[in-house]
């Protein structure tokens, strides 16, 4: 990327997140922690990589994404908006009644959403099931992306999916860890330690990168990288922080999900709403 075309993902980024903490705030509660660490990833796969029609989400020839951590759809869905899939406003019903945006993706209500997520771990499967079907139908210029959770990896359906990524070289299927090290309860590391998730998924097969994942050009050119390797299943592991991109909230122990019932809460994602305000007015000046 060049300066240019940084500042653009880099305001693509701000207004991500900054739709997350609104739409949160607005209903009071939510998955915070999950959905900022994958802001970031999110504004490279709309803004640089995907190929995607908003007028035609159901275009044939379109990229797939699937969130198998599905509790961290808030960040999807406002890049979903931000992309031009349905209008911004609808970002606040976010899980209220009759609302195309429940607490977890279901592709029979967003447009843009292929794969209805939730259950952890089985995004995985869907992800490979698609994948192969692409390439036995030579779909060979098409990829699914599929975002995994650290904490999710304790699920062994993962780890069935990855063997049967790698086995078949779906190097059409990049896979994505989102290594935030905390889920619901706690440290990934107290929970079941994953230990160095780049080496186990090499051993597996991968080709694997581990790259910044607050950086936006990092992350696109690990995306770039991996989609040169022709004949090895492919993935980019994450290094991010829980909260990622509002200190306060990178620091506040049970962040996974966020309830704004206390003024010292409500004081900071405040706070932090009116600096992402301020930060995207002077980036579309």
């Amino acid at each position: 990327m060049n300066q240019e075309e940084l500042k653009k993902i880099k305001l693509f980024s701000a207004r991500i997140r900054l739709d997350v903490l609104k739409m949160l705030t607005h209903i009071g509660y939510g998955h915070l922690g999950g959905s900022m660490s994958i802001v970031e990833l999110m504004s490279v796969l709309y803004g640089r990589q995907l190929r995607f029609d908003p007028q035609n989400p159901k275009w044939e020839d379109r990229d797939m994404v699937v969130l198998s951590k599905g509790h961290s759809g808030p960040a999807w869905y406002s890049a979903l908006a931000e992309s031009g899939f349905f209008d911004k406003e609808v970002l606040y019903t976010l899980n209220a009644g009759g609302t195309i945006l429940p607490s977890h993706p279901d592709r029979n209500l967003t447009p843009g959403v292929d794969m209805t997520t939730g259950s952890l771990g089985q995004g995985t499967s869907a992800a490979a099931g698609i994948a192969l079907a692409m390439k036995r139908l030579h779909q060979n210029d098409r990829y699914v992306y599929l975002i995994c959770g650290d904490g999710e990896l304790n699920e062994g359906q993962c780890w069935e999916a990855f063997s049967f990524i790698a086995h078949y070289k779906l190097n059409n299927c990049i896979v994505f860890i989102d290594e935030n090290k905390r889920q619901l309860d706690g440290y990934t590391k107290d929970i079941i330690d994953p230990q160095d998730i780049k080496a186990k998924m090499e051993s597996f097969g991968f080709h694997t990168l581990r790259v910044k994942g607050d950086d936006e050009q990092c992350i696109d050119d690990a995306i770039n990288e991996v989609k040169k390797i022709k004949d090895q299943a492919v993935c980019i592991v994450l290094d991010t922080v829980k909260g990622q991109g509002v200190e306060y909230f990178e620091k506040l122990e049970k962040n996974h999900s966020v309830k704004f019932t206390t003024d010292e809460l409500k004081q900071a994602a405040d706070e932090a709403i009116a600096k992402l305000e301020e930060t995207v007015a002077k980036g579309e000046q």
